[in-house]
């Protein structure tokens, strides 16, 4: 498994988690508004009794002042006392001003009616007065407090792991940027002894062939110290005709790959066509996709590279009869550190994305993939 894998799984975790504690809140919280909502309706049914008995006790010498107060303690329920008919009688606990309305009496009504069930009143000579209630501000602020909750805590945790990302993004960088201009420090020094060496040959009348197919090495040396000390700065863009640079990187390609592997270049654009780019930077990019392909094809298969004209825009695709990729995969294989090799950094594609698309303007992704029949990445640039 490599790190990035483990890195997933970690944050898979944590997320399941969360959302173990946050249904166990919304569970506890939910027992607690049930609660809430019996207390509610026993305190709705003391006070249906207590009306009752204001309305139908004969005895006028009762001691009513306990009844007066269980009516007027509810101060928090709003509740509308209706006969048999559903005709308003009275309202409790709503706008005083709006109250005598008539239109807000029966609004209120019809907004309420179905929220919990009335509580029937029933009076001398079978009258009946029935009470419709609906739950407390308290009850819905409770009810709706782990939701609110849960909203505000995923909402940190989402600019939490957003600043964490950008932060360890920004210093996974800086550990790339140092490694690849130390890399091309490093090399600098045994380079220039090289050409040094070289040079000292010819002065020795060396065969020419030889020195030849040295310096073909050494140069290909200082193109790559020369991409690795760009890593990390702006790079000077030139116009370049893409397809002389798209024909030159895939004959390198293709002079160092196995027989087994067919190479085609295919073009409909003119040849005076420009492309803003840093050369050696860009073909590293064509490289990178090209041994990707390789490997993905075990050393056997086609590798063809098609540059379509798209009006102010350059694309090209670069397709392989590789293993393929999962479609679950295609914004993963860019990752740093992700690789399905068994050896590598898996930092190929990670660096051909930052060239083409940081240092370019452009895009690049995995235009469509088929597992067992292969992949097909896109570039798209900007014309000169």
């Amino acid at each position: 498994m490599n790190i990035y894998s483990k890195k997933q799984r970690w944050k898979q975790l944590l997320i399941v988690i969360a959302l173990i504690i946050g249904i166990g809140s919304l569970l506890y919280t939910n027992r607690l508004v049930d609660r809430l909502a019996d207390q509610e309706r026993s305190k709705v049914e003391l006070w249906a009794k207590g009306t009752k008995f204001l309305a139908t006790t004969m005895d006028v010498n009762a001691d009513l002042s306990f009844v007066f107060e269980v009516v007027k303690s509810n101060t928090t329920i709003p509740l509308i006392l209706t006969d048999g008919d559903e005709n308003i009688i009275s309202l409790r606990n709503f706008d005083d001003e709006l109250s005598t309305d008539s239109i807000y009496q029966r609004k209120q009504f019809e907004r309420i009616k179905g929220r919990n069930e009335p509580i029937e009143i029933e009076l001398i000579g079978g009258m009946r007065n029935f009470i419709y209630y609906d739950n407390s501000d308290l009850y819905y602020q409770l009810k709706y407090y782990p939701y609110v909750s849960l909203a505000i805590i995923s909402l940190f945790i989402l600019v939490a792991y957003f600043a964490f990302s950008v932060s360890r993004k920004a210093e996974q960088d800086q550990v790339w940027v140092g490694m690849a201009k130390e890399t091309a420090h490093q090399l600098g020094t045994p380079l220039s002894s090289l050409i040094a060496w070289i040079e000292y040959l010819r002065l020795k009348e060396v065969d020419k062939a030889t020195l030849d197919d040295m310096q073909k090495d050494v140069s290909r040396l200082e193109t790559i110290t020369e991409r690795f000390s760009k890593i990390g700065s702006i790079p000077e863009l030139e116009p370049k005709p893409i397809n002389a640079v798209m024909e030159e990187s895939v004959d390198y390609m293709r002079s160092r790959s196995s027989k087994k592997i067919k190479f085609t270049v295919s073009s409909q654009i003119a040849d005076d066509v420009m492309v803003p780019m840093n050369t050696a930077l860009f073909a590293w990019v064509i490289e990178n996709l090209c041994r990707n392909a390789i490997d993905a094809m075990e050393g056997s298969g086609a590798i063809s590279v098609d540059i379509i004209d798209d009006g102010p825009k350059v694309v090209i695709d670069v397709a392989d009869t590789g293993k393929g990729i999962a479609r679950s995969k295609f914004e993963t294989v860019f990752q740093p550190g992700y690789t399905s090799k068994k050896r590598g950094w898996g930092l190929g594609l990670s660096l051909t994305k930052r060239i083409v698309e940081q240092y370019h303007s452009g895009k690049i992704f995995v235009k469509q993939s088929e597992l067992g029949k292969g992949t097909k990445f896109r570039i798209i640039l900007n014309k000169a």
